[in-house]
């Protein structure tokens, strides 16, 4: 006589002998079982579940030309500045260091600092796809001549020019602060979803702000205004900062 073989039943043990793959299967066909057989064909008295008002999901708004331009000249600007701040203390740090030896672990700090700020808005760019500036051969040279330039007439020369370059880059970033808060407060205010990148740059901006007001803190506490001539080393440092940054905002 032949054999038939007879269909193995599936039932949760059977699943759960194969390993990981059916295991998340096994609590839902053992609750679809237990209601199969305790189903009864009596109505049931109980009343219907009440359906719960779920809030409405805010709408995004998308940038508007005038804002994706503000964000284009700001992030240039900035990656610009922050090419320039790594430079100045490159070439600030050989001569400072031969007289000042000391300073050896202060400069070390500020240019890690400064070349993790250049870090972020390149990778900012690069995500957004924003062209740096076309000044940046140029940037480059003043950057280096004046870190030398300032390193040579000796210690408070080269804190001097920290705190005149760290003066207009800490407000140029308190002013952007301040315009992305109006975003967000104004997107807000009209029930409109913020986006998560804005307040990630509105966190790094911050972050960045604080460590360049940190920067000039120092450079105050090594006696950059007893650099000789220092009213005239700041104001025409701190004017080609702002012309810098006016210029780089446009190319």
């Amino acid at each position: 006589m032949q054999t038939i073989a007879v269909p193995r039943l599936w039932t949760p043990q059977s699943f759960a002998h194969r390993g990981p793959l059916f295991d998340f299967l096994v609590p839902a066909l053992a609750f679809h079982r237990k209601s199969i057989r305790h189903a009864s064909t009596t109505p049931s008295t109980r009343p219907p579940p009440t359906p719960q008002l779920s809030e409405a999901p805010k709408r995004r708004k998308p940038l508007t030309k005038e804002q994706r331009a503000f964000l284009d000249s700001a992030l240039r600007v900035n990656q610009a500045g922050e090419l320039a701040a790594t430079l100045i203390y490159t070439a600030q740090t050989p001569p400072l260091l031969r007289s000042h030896p000391h300073l050896r672990s202060l400069m070390q700090h500020m240019h890690s600092q400064e070349a993790g700020h250049f870090s972020t808005f390149n990778a900012l760019l690069a995500r957004h796809r924003i062209r740096p500036t076309i000044m940046y051969p140029v940037w480059t040279v003043a950057a280096t001549a004046l870190g030398w330039g300032t390193a040579m007439l000796g210690r408070e020369a080269a804190m001097a020019c920290t705190e005149a370059v760290e003066t207009e880059i800490g407000g140029h970033y308190n002013g952007q602060v301040r315009v992305l808060l109006g975003w967000i407060r104004e997107m807000e205010g009209k029930g409109e979803e913020v986006g998560e990148e804005v307040r990630e740059l509105v966190e790094k901006l911050k972050k960045i702000r604080d460590e360049e007001l940190e920067h000039l803190d120092t450079a105050v506490e090594e006696d950059s205004r007893d650099a000789k001539g220092w009213p005239i080393l700041n104001t025409i440092i701190r004017e080609g900062c702002r012309g810098a940054i006016w210029v780089s905002e446009r190319v």
